[in-house]
């Protein structure tokens, strides 16, 4: 997590979704930070986050029903965002964080190569670069101090899986 003048960094794996599969993020140091239960046995597709002490600290849920491709960012049963993507984005790719209770985030940048920043009110709060590491199935996560780490990691979360989704599954619900 970060300090109060440092930013965090944490590591996620390229394409990190498949069925079933559940992983580590880790902190800058190689340390496990959060844990992702991505959780099969649900109508909708659906990822639980956990600290390393196990407390849930997000959920990432599928929008059924949705006119554009959508996924709900949750804590505590409550929906505190929601990521979609945008209708209209030229030249780069853009997802649109609709937040509850506060200013909407934007994630731009090329979503595929895993090189964007999420910002709010125009400044950057999270950027994520796969140029960071040297492994080519990784990408780093910059998160801005004063931030919500795991909400940060969720909407990653959910625009990876959006992004990524080999079947296009999500498309014209």
């Amino acid at each position: 997590m970060a300090s109060d003048n440092q930013p965090a960094r944490y590591r996620m794996r390229q394409r990190m979704f498949s069925i079933g599969e559940d992983f580590e993020i880790e902190d800058a140091h190689g340390e496990p930070a959060f844990y992702v239960d991505g959780q099969v046995l649900h109508i909708r597709e659906t990822f639980v986050i956990k600290d390393t002490s196990g407390r849930e600290v997000a959920t990432v849920r599928q929008k059924l029903l949705a006119l554009r491709e959508s996924m709900t960012i949750e804590r505590d049963g409550a929906t505190i965002g929601t990521v979609r993507k945008a209708w209209i984005a030229p030249l780069r790719d853009k997802f649109v964080i609709d937040m509850q209770g506060g200013p909407d985030m934007v994630a731009q940048g090329s979503i595929w190569e895993h090189e964007y920043t999420i910002s709010r009110d125009h400044e950057p709060v999270a950027a994520i670069s796969k140029r960071w590491f040297s492994l080519t199935d990784s990408y780093g996560i910059t998160i801005q101090p004063g931030e919500d780490d795991a909400l940060i990691l969720a909407i990653a979360v959910a625009i990876d899986e959006m992004a990524h989704d080999p079947d296009e599954k999500h498309q014209g619900e």
